[in-house]
């Protein structure tokens, strides 16, 4: 056990998700695969799940007994590199079978109401409105936890706001309230009519880059992407397109990249020939700039007119090419 890592965690933890109780886990589970020495445990962080203890598998079976929040999202993970088994945990025996599929997709979870709550949700979102599914059971975690990663990019901030206000006030100082919270002012602070606002990030070859520089000359599309991104490489030939129409006229995109890793950023910009200015912290969901557009997922972009006023938000595929046409008079 990694007694540090779990001590900074639970710092955070505790001054930030009052609603919840400091607990130790009654989680238990197999491993089918012999070959597997250690568990994962893992603490959902903003769309990111950090480590935060381990286990040592013994006759394919292990156990965790740390100190965390609860209920909340964790990851049960045989392989850090890779995507975790989501789990909801609770203050009450839990158990999971890994199984031996790829993806944890015959993994068996059993004791976690929470749990049973977000598998009905997955079984019937199509279609489902999110004050709906909130008003089923408004004290639940995974009411929380679904308006913040399932619904808040459709959301504007008015609506958001009220959304929040259906949650029972029980969950108020969970981490997914307090990032609503925070994310509708920042998106107040950056729609259509607000001064667009300035960040630097690094280059391809590292060096410095600030964005206003880039701005004053004509209409810049902010695009927010990754090489990881499917739609987003889906929708580059759209910005490629609309890039090569218009920049004689004066526009610009300015690319803004959540890549972790450097080789598979510049690969994508060469694969999909960005011919603009790129840059990136290398930092997925932690990178600036997204933060400071309150920007929940990609592609997602901003048009900004050459005094740097915003006129659009996310607008893509025909939707954007219209708006240029109109912008442009061609």
């Amino acid at each position: 056990m990694n007694t540090a890592t779990i001590a900074v965690a639970l710092a955070i933890s505790v001054g930030t998700v009052s609603a919840q109780q400091v607990r130790p886990l009654q989680l238990s589970g197999t491993v089918k695969s012999s070959a597997e020495q250690k568990v994962y445990l893992q603490r959902y962080d903003n769309k990111v799940f950090r480590t935060i203890d381990s286990a040592v598998v013994e006759d394919g079976r292990f156990q965790f007994g740390t100190q965390v929040p609860l209920p909340e999202l964790y990851g049960v993970s045989l392989d850090t590199t890779a995507s975790p088994l989501a789990v909801f945990l609770e203050d009450n025996p839990i158990a999971v079978e890994l199984g031996d599929g790829s993806g944890y997709r015959d993994a068996v979870i059993t004791g976690s109401k929470a749990q049973q709550r977000f598998d009905d949700f997955r079984a019937r979102q199509r279609g489902l409105k999110p004050a709906d599914f909130i008003k089923e059971d408004p004290a639940s975690i995974v009411a929380a936890y679904v308006l913040f990663r399932n619904y808040s990019y459709g959301l504007s901030p008015q609506e958001i706001r009220e959304h929040v206000k259906l949650l029972d006030v029980s969950l108020h100082n969970t981490q997914y309230v307090r990032i609503l919270n925070d994310l509708a002012t920042v998106q107040e602070s950056v729609l259509p009519g607000k001064k667009a606002i300035d960040f630097v990030s690094s280059g391809p070859d590292g060096n410095p880059v600030r964005f206003s520089d880039h701005l004053g000359k004509g209409y810049v599309l902010l695009d927010f992407w990754a090489a990881w991104c499917g739609p987003c490489r889906r929708d580059n030939p759209n910005i490629v397109a609309a890039f090569t129409k218009y920049k004689d006229s004066g526009f610009n995109v300015f690319g803004v990249s959540l890549d972790k890793d450097r080789d598979s950023w510049l690969k994508a910009i060469a694969d999909d020939g960005l011919d603009w200015p790129q840059v990136s912290d290398l930092a997925f969901w932690d990178t600036e700039a997204p933060k400071l557009y309150g920007v929940r997922f990609i592609p997602s972009n901003v048009l900004i007119d050459a005094d740097g006023i915003i006129v659009a938000r996310n607008i893509r595929g025909e939707e954007l090419q219209n708006k240029l046409a109109e912008l442009y008079g061609f």
